[in-house]
């Protein structure tokens, strides 16, 4: 589900920033001594999926002077000491301050880091050229919260994304247009497969997704789950007995 893997980025400087943990492989570590034999001061971590905070405790083995920061998710975040970040909060770095932006949706606790001056927006998980982002609903996933991090994000008008999986976002707007408007088509999609009779997850993911490997299948329904739960906050679909319905 990562692609080619995850990107960290590193800010150097008398305190260095790392932006995300990685998953502690050696050769990622060694990099990083490459470019900072002190190693960062500073670790922060955009949320707490294995690919992006399992590296943690590796990087505090490593070099025990660094610290970390996040936003809490207490039963996800890795056996670090962390300090907490919250909307609003200014990290600061050799290149000036970076802004802390809650960007829930694809995970409660996920946050953007913000540098104004560049126009450029460390982004996580948020976007990814090529691909749209899963929104794990039976895991702290929320459509409706993702849609308005997208907002939110376009609103401050970056230049460029440097997601955590794959390459640079030269037009983050453009991007987060299509994405608005792939969510808006499968939408339509869920309702007009529960006006066809699928009143099932299983079977709305069937007919919106009829060509996809078994292997896929779960993220398949977690995405169809997604857009049910924001349909259901709406007031557009109902839920009875393990069954969906359209309100309309």
């Amino acid at each position: 589900m990562t692609g080619a893997g995850n990107w960290t980025y590193l800010i150097p400087g008398s305190s260095p920033v790392l932006i995300d943990a990685g998953v502690g492989r050696n050769r990622h570590l060694d990099a990083l001594a490459a470019q900072v034999a002190e190693g960062p001061a500073l670790v922060v971590v955009t949320h707490a999926h294995p690919d992006h905070i399992s590296g943690a405790p590796a990087l505090a083995a490593r070099w025990p002077r660094c610290r970390f920061a996040k936003r809490p998710w207490p039963e996800r975040d890795a056996p670090v000491p962390w300090e907490r970040l919250e909307d609003g909060d200014r990290v600061p770095s050799s290149d000036g301050d970076l802004l802390v932006v809650h960007t829930p949706g694809h995970a409660p606790d996920h946050l953007a880091l913000w540098h104004a001056e560049s126009r450029t927006v460390f982004s996580g998980d948020l976007l990814v050229a090529g691909s749209t982002v899963v929104i794990p609903a039976s895991h702290g996933g929320s459509l409706t919260a993702y849609l308005a991090s997208l907002h939110r994000v376009a609103a401050l008008g970056p230049e460029r994304a440097l997601p955590a999986h794959g390459p640079a976002i030269d037009d983050p707007a453009a991007l987060i247009a299509d994405y608005l408007a792939h969510r808006a088509q499968r939408e339509q999609q869920v309702l007009d497969a529960l006006h066809a009779g699928a009143h099932t997850v299983e079977a709305i993911a069937a007919r919106i997704y009829p060509e996809l490997t078994a292997a896929l299948l779960p993220q398949a329904h977690d995405s169809t789950r997604a857009h049910l739960q924001k349909l259901l906050d709406e007031g557009t679909v109902r839920h009875e007995a393990g069954r969906w319905y359209s309100s309309r």
